[in-house]
């Protein structure tokens, strides 16, 4: 998805809305591409001014979007189309706070500057990861649990291999892996996460 540019341009009665979110701890990824999905929905509707994400890690992350009047944003905030993608969101992050501020230029600008979405990582990166996160499982399954399950039918016994492998990965290695890992995956988002901590700390 291409990131949506924040449009410096402000009107008299303009409005701009910064939602926080605490977000389900290795869902980080999933977060950021929802917002960003948000986003380019918002961005269809009329009185679309601009907007940003700003995903904080172990802070609070934040959709910040801005509309040319408070009838616009009410009418996107009160749409179907928001309760759907607000439905989808509920899965790994949890809305903590809102705040609406009119005429806001002076405010906007110095808490959020042009955000653009992190790159993916790059597949080698997330090839690696996944293979940290299976392999382990695949040999202790191996080693432990076929040797006894020589007689079942090998359909049955590929079942229980992949049963058992994708829960331990999914529920218990995936998301310890991918905080592990934030740093290396998502170097561009650490950049961020740290301005954004020098930004919010007291002068």
């Amino acid at each position: 998805m291409v990131p949506l540019p924040v449009i410096r341009g402000v009107t008299s009665n303009s409005v701009t809305v910064t939602i926080a979110y605490q977000v389900v701890p290795g869902s980080e990824a999933a977060f950021h591409s929802w917002a960003w999905g948000v986003l380019g929905a918002s961005a269809r509707q009329s009185g679309f001014l601009g907007g940003g994400v700003l995903v904080g890690g172990e802070m609070e992350s934040h959709v910040i979007y801005r509309f040319g009047s408070e009838a616009s944003a009410r009418i996107w905030e009160e749409s179907e189309e928001l309760a759907r993608w607000s439905d989808r969101g509920v899965r790994f992050a949890h809305e903590t706070g809102r705040r609406s501020v009119r005429d806001s230029k002076m405010w906007f600008d110095s808490q959020s500057p042009t955000v653009s979405a992190p790159s993916p990582p790059p597949k080698w990166k997330l090839w690696f990861v996944n293979m940290s996160a299976v392999f382990p499982p695949v040999l202790l399954f191996n080693l432990s649990v076929l040797p006894y399950l020589g007689s079942l039918n090998p359909l049955v016994r590929t079942l229980l291999l992949c049963l058992a492998v994708t829960a331990i990965v999914t529920w218990i290695l995936m998301p310890r892996l991918q905080r592990f890992f934030k740093k290396w995956l998502y170097p561009p988002l650490q950049a961020l996460r740290g301005r954004h901590k020098r930004r919010a700390a007291p002068g």
